[in-house]
């Protein structure tokens, strides 16, 4: 039996980036076991030991958004203050495929300005993530999509 009091886990989340529409895709929760507070989030989900990131990057993505997407790179980590035995590791993502469609814990999806993020959080974004995240508008997406 696995002892949950040692368990670490690493959740995988996707800035899913459209650039023609300078939107982000953000996804509704409802009852979230984890962490009650959070409602809207990117989604994503944990990965087992054994796993490869890239795969279930794409899996746990396209379970609770119907898109199938590209993964252009992880952005930026923490461990945050409520959860300290979670890492969230947050990945650059372009969608290349598929219908919008929320599944899986995700009841809504909203495509939001960069701008308008914190008003659907009950925390702020870490600075240095808001700061990328404000700036994916600019050539910065542009260099890495092109890779």
């Amino acid at each position: 039996m696995e002892d949950k009091k040692n368990r670490f886990e690493v959740v995988l989340l996707g800035i899913i980036f459209d650039p023609s529409e300078k939107k982000i895709l953000i996804g509704r929760r409802e009852n979230d076991p984890y962490m009650p507070e959070l409602k809207w989030c990117f989604p994503g989900g944990r990965i087992t030991v054994g796993n490869k990131v890239d795969e279930v990057l794409k899996q746990k993505i396209k379970l609770k958004t119907g898109y199938d997407v590209k993964n252009l790179g992880a952005v930026f980590y923490k461990i945050p203050k409520e959860k300290i035995d979670t890492l969230l590791v947050y990945f650059l993502c372009e969608i290349f495929d598929g219908e919008e469609k929320p599944g899986d814990d995700l009841v809504e999806l909203k495509w939001v300005k960069p701008e308008e993020l914190e008003t659907y959080r009950k925390r702020p974004l870490n600075t240095r993530l808001k700061e990328y995240i404000m700036n994916l508008s600019g050539s910065a997406f542009e260099e890495t999509s092109k890779k």
